[in-house]
């Protein structure tokens, strides 16, 4: 019987660890739109989604040969690169691909300032703080404005954009 116990709560541990995972990052440039059950947990709009699909970058990243992340950067300009939307699938989150799928971001734009706007989120918000971007401005009512129903997460209903950004040179 002790033997049986022991063995549960070993497994309970093990099933409460965030154990760190490595992925192959790929850049797709056709048929963008079979990822969008992804896209659509980090933009929850397939109409906004479709504003910067079609001219921006989408990387996916694959652990074991499934798709688990994307993210979508678009060029602003010369110097500048923005995300526009970065996910990871919601059983994969708290293993460090989204730190990954930025940090490919960088490296793919080595010497560009990289930009993005989220929603005021305090999990999202200490996320990208904690990956060296820092704040620059907001974008009053955004979401209101922009979304046709009010987005809430972790209990907040998300009204401004919140910008954030990093430069590559640092």
């Amino acid at each position: 019987m002790f033997i049986f116990v022991k063995l549960l709560s070993n497994l309970s541990r093990l099933k409460r660890m965030q154990i760190q995972v490595d992925m192959d990052i790929v850049e797709v440039d056709r048929d963008k739109k079979r990822y969008l059950g992804l896209l659509l947990a980090g933009d929850e709009s397939e109409a906004m989604i479709d504003r910067y699909l079609g001219r921006g970058t989408l990387y996916v990243g694959y652990v074991c040969g499934l798709p688990v992340a994307v993210c979508v950067t678009t060029d602003e300009d010369d110097v500048t690169v923005e995300v526009r939307n970065l996910a990871v699938r919601e059983d994969m989150r708290r293993r460090g691909l989204g730190r990954q799928m930025l940090g490919h971001v960088e490296r793919m734009n080595p010497e560009k300032t990289i930009i993005l706007g989220t929603g005021e989120t305090p999990s999202t918000l200490r996320f990208y703080q904690s990956c060296g971007f820092r704040y620059t401005h907001r974008i009053a009512g955004f979401f209101t404005e922009n979304y046709p129903r009010p987005i809430v997460e972790e209990g907040v209903i998300l009204c401004d954009m919140v910008y954030f950004m990093k430069n590559g040179r640092c």
